[in-house]
């Protein structure tokens, strides 16, 4: 009886395969756009069936962990490929068009967490961070506002130059930089009034109605390692969401 309240909850053997997937992923044996073995390969090195590795494979990739490619097999998803450069972003304008806001770097500066920034990201308070404040318009028009903030230690060497060459795209520059992948955000959304600093960089008036979103990302095994806090313009723009 003892040994059986010891033992670790029962897991399905695709499940175990899974997790053995995942922690290959997280020690980078496989990187980001590469190519992993195939299913054959797989079942081979865990001796298990290939049916067995398919199942933990498409779980992997409906996380979007994993993409398949038609005849060319299974790559670790990257931030970097086309179809996932914007997979987080939420504004887009009321007429429907397909379009992406264009960021732009307003600061880059080396801080120390406060209190509610050290709970969120799970370090000590006066812990160094990097904050990083973008902006970003739609043709023209200014949309977005956001504060970013990242562990330093996880981030060494972050610049605005660094931003700047990645063309202010922080998540694939997360991942071929300094190695962070993020799999999963989590956000919390309520309407707010623009500040004056906040009307200032956005070009309306303070107390203009704006839309705010509170993110936390995080990267494998639930560690979070990026808080924003974003306001959005949403007089000719919305808030839009994918849920799967």
């Amino acid at each position: 009886m003892k040994h059986a309240l010891a033992s670790p909850a029962f897991q399905p053997l695709y499940r175990q395969i899974k997790s053995l997937i995942t922690q290959s992923l997280m020690s980078g044996e496989w990187g980001p756009g590469e190519p992993i073995p195939s299913e054959l390969e797989l079942a081979g090195r865990f001796n298990v069936s290939q049916g067995t590795v398919r199942k933990a494979i498409n779980e992997l990739a409906d996380q979007n962990l994993l993409v398949r490619h038609q005849g060319k097999g299974t790559f670790v998803a990257s931030h970097a490929e086309e179809r996932r450069k914007y997979y987080f972003t939420r504004i887009a304008p009321d007429s429907g068009e397909d379009v992406y806001p264009a960021p732009e770097l307003l600061d880059c500066c080396r801080t120390k967490a406060d209190p509610v920034t050290a709970r969120l990201l799970n370090l000590s308070p006066g812990a160094g961070i990097f904050a990083v404040r973008r902006r970003f318009r739609i043709g023209g028009q200014l949309v977005e506002l956001e504060e970013v903030r990242i562990p330093a230690s996880l981030f060494r060497g972050l610049s605005s130059t660094a931003i700047e060459q990645h063309e202010c795209k922080l998540y694939s520059m997360y991942e071929s930089e300094f190695g962070v992948r993020i799999i999963e955000v989590r956000e919390r959304i309520k309407a707010v009034a623009a500040g004056e600093e906040e009307g200032r960089l956005l070009e309306v008036p303070a107390g203009t109605p704006l839309l705010r979103v509170d993110r936390v990302a995080f990267t494998f095994g639930d560690k979070p390692v990026e808080i924003r806090a974003t306001l959005f313009h949403t007089a000719n723009h919305h808030y839009q969401n994918r849920i799967t």
